[in-house]
């Protein structure tokens, strides 16, 4: 048997422990731990994952440390700051052991250092990241950040931009540059693979592709792009781009395919919501594009978050998480088939009708 304990938060004022039996294809709801309120995105510790890091996205935001038992049993919070904003809507730990959270609803965020003895608690000195604001009426969103070297992508929904971060001390960055995006595109959520920026714009519900360019304020024009769109939605569909997820290749995943995640949030679609697979092909010719390769419906409404198991010698690489962030679908385990080129459904839990955001341990 080989049992996975799976984190995850959401819009309320808990977090929920999941256990999945991989053997026995079955997931269970263990526990609810309480939290500050809307737990909506959550982080691991990056060495140390029985450390975890939880938003709460509220108006005036925070950002709250927790530690797990080896049953995934979750502590009450250790420790809070303020996330220096409104609506925190990510957070991530990052190699240097500050935790990075932004503010969709004010458009700014902040690096907060931790204790390094003691990773739970914060080092509460951090100033808050004020993003420019865009061109009237449009606003700033920060949504989420990636490292990249020494510096943090920030991709901002409102701005059309990927804002560049470098550090300036230990807690404190500042920002260098950035990279444009289409303008009313909403770049959303962000990935690297193969030397090339991923972007999943949330507004176009599109992914596109392109080189990485030179900091500050280099430029690179976009190789491909492609609508995530499943064909043949209902009447008064309104489609959102989500997540993207390129898992590292493995043995049994040599292709680093792209999952990337739709949100209908207009007139539902019978089959759910679809993750889109796509293929990065032909890289570095004139040929260089993305390869539709399957949607998958999943049953599920608006899934905003979904993570992969670990790939850690326990095959949680095969296993993706996903739940909505609306409807009663619950949370679901898939497994990837035809070496990541599909996705079956082999675990259902009900209990919790929505989840956003996961952690495996």
């Amino acid at each position: 048997m080989v049992a996975f304990t799976i984190l995850a938060g959401g819009y309320d004022t808990f977090i929920a422990t999941y256990l999945f039996n991989s053997a026995s294809s079955s997931l269970s709801l263990v526990g609810k731990a309480t939290t500050g309120p809307s737990p909506s995105w959550i982080s691991a510790h990056p060495t140390n994952r029985s450390i975890i890091y939880a938003v709460n996205e509220i108006s005036k935001g925070a950002l709250q440390s927790f530690s797990t038992s080896s049953t995934g049993t979750l502590s009450p919070a250790l420790d809070t700051v303020s996330s220096g904003g409104d609506g925190p809507a990510f957070a991530t730990a990052l190699s240097t052991g500050s935790v990075a959270v932004f503010n969709y609803g004010s458009g700014n965020g902040r690096i907060v250092a931790t204790e390094p003895r003691d990773a739970v608690n914060f080092v509460d000195s951090a100033p808050t990241i004020t993003f420019p604001a865009p061109v009237a009426p449009n606003i700033s969103h920060p949504h989420m950040a990636l490292e990249h070297g020494s510096e943090l992508l920030v991709p901002d929904l409102g701005g059309d931009k990927i804002w560049r971060l470098a550090p300036v001390s230990s807690d404190s960055y500042q920002i260098q540059g950035f990279i444009p995006q289409p303008v009313g595109s909403g770049p959303r959520h962000i990935a690297i693979s193969n030397n090339r920026l991923f972007v999943l714009h949330e507004l176009a519900s599109t992914l596109t592709v392109q080189t990485i360019p030179a900091a500050p304020n280099g430029t690179a024009s976009i190789i491909a792009s492609a609508s995530i769109i499943p064909p043949d939605p209902p009447a008064g569909a309104v489609f959102a781009a989500s997540e993207i997820l390129i898992p590292a290749p493995t043995t049994d995943f040599p292709t680093p395919f792209i999952y990337v995640s739709n949100r209908n949030t207009g007139v539902l679609d019978s089959r759910g919501d679809a993750i889109a697979i796509f293929e990065h092909v032909n890289a570095g010719t004139h040929q260089e594009g993305l390869k539709l390769v399957k949607h998958v419906y999943t049953g599920i409404d608006q899934p905003r978050g979904m993570e992969f198991g670990p790939a850690d010698g326990r095959g949680g690489e095969a296993f993706l998480a996903v739940a909505g962030v609306a409807g009663n679908a619950g949370m679901k385990i898939f497994k990837r088939t035809e070496a990541g080129r599909n996705l079956e459904l082999v675990a259902t839990n009900l209990d919790v009708p929505t989840r956003t955001t996961f952690v495996w341990l």
